[in-house]
């Protein structure tokens, strides 16, 4: 038994006695101890792919930040690795694909990943929930299938990924093909990561505000709906559409138990459009740079916007590398310490 399930009763929508509070990319730059981990691997992706390293960051902000949850330390990108598409992660520029999808061919060489191909995250899960000893859940996490995309086909990030969306209008029968292959090979990898240990999983669609509501629909929700379909009766299952605003009532009609909000969506909005579902965010990550005072005062209005209950404080967004790990702790104390 967990001796912390705040994080699982609130993504239920059971009660709680206080809000539960994690940080996407707790586990990062903003922590010395964990600069001084990946310093220990050559590269990131061989970072990634040590259960051991990976397993030492992951529980790092449960340490230092007191945080409710841990979230496993890997990245979206290697579904597509796995599916036969690898990936590099240039230094300040971020991930880039020596070879890209353009063709049917390309997909036809494809394959649909199981756990074997993701094995090294999947040891990791096993040995965090070990070590971590039911203090507090573990958070598994992949890609948005149209996310994943968008890499797979632009082969790196974009401002426009227009030349992801491009294939989406001139070839939507192949991008239905890669993104269903995507979406096998997603629920495979979750449902490992379950079988493995985590307690409640994460979808992220980090790119969802690039495609127009009728787009996103057809190419992203009713993807992501599968992935819900088939994690849903195993664990609690979040969506973070970034900059999708007018998604949400049409999320919360998926079934997943919370929705991830970033910094722009207004609480009570949200509320409107998603009254079953469990909330989560959404502070502005830059709001860690302020003073402490305002750090304090703009986090006790989040809390009294979102309420107690069906609600995961977060940030809208992950931390940046340069915020003051202090400033990052005093977020999380004051959601500890909140009182309604």
């Amino acid at each position: 038994m967990l001796k912390n399930d705040l994080l699982l009763r609130a993504a239920k929508g059971l009660e709680v006695e206080r809000a539960p509070v994690w940080l996407m990319r707790q586990a990062g730059r903003v922590l010395p101890e964990y600069r001084a981990t990946r310093s220990k691997a050559k590269n990131f992706i061989e970072f990634v792919k040590n259960p051991e390293l990976a397993c030492e960051v992951t529980i790092q902000p449960v340490d230092i930040l007191n945080v409710d949850a841990a979230i496993i330390f890997s990245d979206i990108l290697v579904i597509p690795e796995a599916m036969g598409l690898p990936y590099q992660m240039i230094e300040s520029k971020g991930p880039w694909f020596e070879h890209t999808v353009k063709n049917k061919n390309d997909i036809d060489n494809l394959i649909i990943a199981d756990a074997e191909k993701l094995n090294y995250v999947i040891k990791a899960i096993q040995l965090t929930k070990k070590e971590l000893d039911n203090r507090v859940p573990l958070i598994g996490f992949a890609g948005a299938p149209w996310t994943i995309f968008a890499y797979m086909i632009e082969g790196s990030g974009s401002k426009t990924f227009s030349k992801a969306k491009q294939f989406l209008y001139t070839q939507p029968e192949l991008s239905h093909q890669l993104l269903e292959k995507i979406t096998l090979s997603t629920i495979n990898y979750l449902k490992a990561q379950v079988s493995a240990g985590a307690d409640i999983v994460q979808l992220f669609d980090s790119w969802a505000g690039v495609l127009s509501e009728k787009m996103y629909y057809e190419f992203s929700l009713n993807y992501i709906s599968k992935i819900c379909d088939a994690l849903s009766p195993l664990v609690p299952v979040t969506v973070f559409a970034k900059d999708a605003h007018y998604a949400t009532q049409k999320i919360s009609e998926t079934s997943c138990h919370s929705i991830g909000l970033d910094w722009t969506m207004n609480p009570e909005t949200a509320r409107k459009f998603s009254s079953n579902k469990t909330l989560q965010g959404n502070a502005d990550p830059c709001l860690l740079y302020a003073e402490e005072s305002k750090i304090i005062e703009e986090t006790q209005i989040m809390l009294r916007a979102f309420g107690k209950n069906r609600y995961i404080c977060n940030l809208g967004h992950g931390l940046y590398p340069d915020i003051d790990k202090q400033k990052v702790k005093l977020f999380v104390d004051v959601v500890k310490e909140f009182t309604w």
